[in-house]
């Protein structure tokens, strides 16, 4: 497997936020209301770590000035980024696997139960489990 720091070099903010763009929380709010501006919070991706066969990577949920970033609004979100096509997690994933050189392919994906780190910040873990290409 690649070396962690390699990883770090490989998703750097610039990377992430080519593989998730800063304007897709409007989209998905877009999609959701019919009105951008009824979101309470911006969308990023951060990449966490790589252990073992898999890499971390964290949806986090940022309050928008003047929201309310409410753990009822978010604790329900795994399930629907699951499958919302604006969010697309399956398609993420597979971006994520290209980066990897074609020495790895996603085989699974998990999202985790959204985590209040503070009032401002809710994250959403991201899981892709690896394989590599060759049966290592």
């Amino acid at each position: 497997m690649m070396g962690n720091d390699g990883l770090k070099d490989l998703f750097t903010g610039e990377e992430l936020e080519k593989l998730f763009p800063e304007g897709r929380a409007d989209a998905f709010f877009e999609s959701l209301f019919g009105d951008a501006e009824e979101g309470a919070f911006d969308i990023g991706l951060s990449y966490k770590a790589h252990r073992e066969n898999e890499l971390h990577f964290e949806f986090q949920l940022r309050q928008r000035p003047g929201k309310c970033l409410a753990c009822n609004l978010t604790y329900g979100l795994p399930k629907v980024f699951k499958r919302h096509p604006v969010i697309d997690v399956s398609g993420l994933a597979d971006e994520i696997e290209k980066r990897l050189d074609g020495k790895f392919r996603c085989n699974h994906w998990e999202l985790g139960a959204t985590r209040e780190l503070s009032r401002e910040l809710h994250v959403i873990p991201l899981v892709l489990s690896l394989e590599s290409k060759n049966g290592d």
